[in-house]
């Protein structure tokens, strides 16, 4: 797969549950469906320029929506939370 480190990671997730494993070292990530853990490592480090211990995958499904007569589902993905060594942290996550 030819997926640059930007294609990988496609945003980060911004939740009250995020925000509190991000306080523990722990960041959760919107990623590339087709991404392996590895790849998820490898962007994680060149982007952010810390040292990655452990990466947990999870395809999300899409959730059914209706509108008015149509129903459908929302497009499904790929989350990915990634615990970094001791002593590292993402200061983009900071600020939130």
């Amino acid at each position: 797969m030819n997926l640059t480190a930007r294609d990988i990671i496609i945003e980060p997730i911004i939740t009250e549950k995020s925000n509190d494993l991000a306080a523990e070292g722990t960041y959760t990530f919107k990623v590339h469906p087709k991404a392996t853990k590895a790849d998820i490592q490898h962007a994680v480090e060149e982007i952010f320029k810390v040292k990655v211990e452990r990466v947990n995958t999870i395809s999300m499904k899409g959730k059914a929506r209706r509108m008015g007569y149509y129903s459908g589902r929302t497009s499904s993905w790929k989350k990915a939370m990634v615990t970094l060594a001791p002593g590292h942290k993402i200061e983009f996550f900071e600020g939130i």
